[in-house]
């Protein structure tokens, strides 16, 4: 190993750091990691909306008299008891319905005296979310006054969006993996260029095109390697910072745009990916232009 190391020095003299290749390597692996990063937050993102906020209804109940929607409040709250497929529901209070309110009406807005409607919230299992209308069925035979907002319907075109996004997001990952390899071809080429009078003694002495070949992967497989871990990082310090600000935001449908943790393992396995990929796609460019030369 020492012996390959003397010998890389002596083809490759110019520093680790010096060339263009490491830090062009650096700027890629950024871009890679965000785009990655992008990719598989909009893909968890779009599987929990679609299952666990797709499986949700909210059930309000709009009626001028008081007594008459208390009545019914409380027939629908039965009705949900009693229907197989509800795994659970939640009547707002009143200090909730004002908390969703405040936001459009201000504080001046909000009295007291303000008729408000009765508002469910509805958990379904996946069975329910398969015999949801017979369950609004047997809601408004019950409540005349009741009506169903079902959350996939207007979950739909987002989730359709955030995967179109994240189809995107990966596309672009792929076009990021060539223009990786593109510059790993264009910097072993430049190498066989600079060094060809030492690869032809080489030759001459009994060196084979696999030997010289490991001499430039090796180096070439380092300066990606070494250039991966600096973009990664950067591109951590990115992602942890939208992250935040998207946390402070607070909004349920924003906040469920998250990495977990099975992405951030992808996402620390780039580094190694990238000198593996220049070490492959150096090693079979150098050999294949030897070949042609010999």
């Amino acid at each position: 190993m020492l012996g390959a190391s003397q010998a890389d020095r002596r083809l490759l003299p110019e520093g680790r750091l010096a060339g263009p290749m490491p830090w062009v390597i650096a700027i890629m692996m950024f871009l890679t990691a965000l785009a990655a990063a992008a990719g598989l937050a909009m893909g968890d993102a779009a599987h929990r909306l679609g299952g666990d906020l797709g499986r949700q209804v909210t059930v309000q109940i709009v009626a001028g008299d008081p007594a008459l929607r208390d009545h019914e409040t409380d027939a629908v709250q039965r009705v949900l008891g009693r229907e197989e497929g509800v795994a659970g529901f939640h009547k707002l209070g009143g200090d909730e319905m004002q908390a969703l309110l405040r936001p459009w009406l201000g504080d001046a807005g909000l009295d007291r005296d303000l008729p408000l409607p009765a508002m469910i919230d509805v958990d379904l299992t996946a069975a329910g979310r398969a015999r949801l209308d017979r369950i609004a069925g047997a809601l408004t035979a019950a409540a005349p006054h009741a009506r169903i907002d079902d959350h996939a319907a207007w979950l739909a075109p987002l989730v359709g969006l955030i995967r179109s996004l994240g189809l995107l997001a990966g596309g672009i990952v792929t076009l990021m993996v060539g223009a990786t390899a593109a510059a790993v071809v264009l910097a072993a080429r430049s190498a066989l260029n600079t060094h060809r009078q030492t690869i032809d003694v080489m030759h001459m002495m009994g060196s084979t095109d696999v030997q010289v070949a490991r001499l430039f992967q090796r180096r070439l497989a380092l300066d990606a390697l070494f250039g991966a871990i600096v973009g990664l990082i950067g591109a951590i310090i990115v992602i942890l910072g939208i992250g935040r600000r998207l946390g402070e935001i607070g909004s349920g449908l924003v906040g469920s745009i998250a990495l977990p943790w099975t992405a951030w393992v992808a996402l620390l396995a780039l580094p190694l990916l990238a000198g593996l990929l220049a070490l492959a796609v150096a090693r079979l460019t150098v050999q294949r232009a030897l070949a042609r030369t010999l």
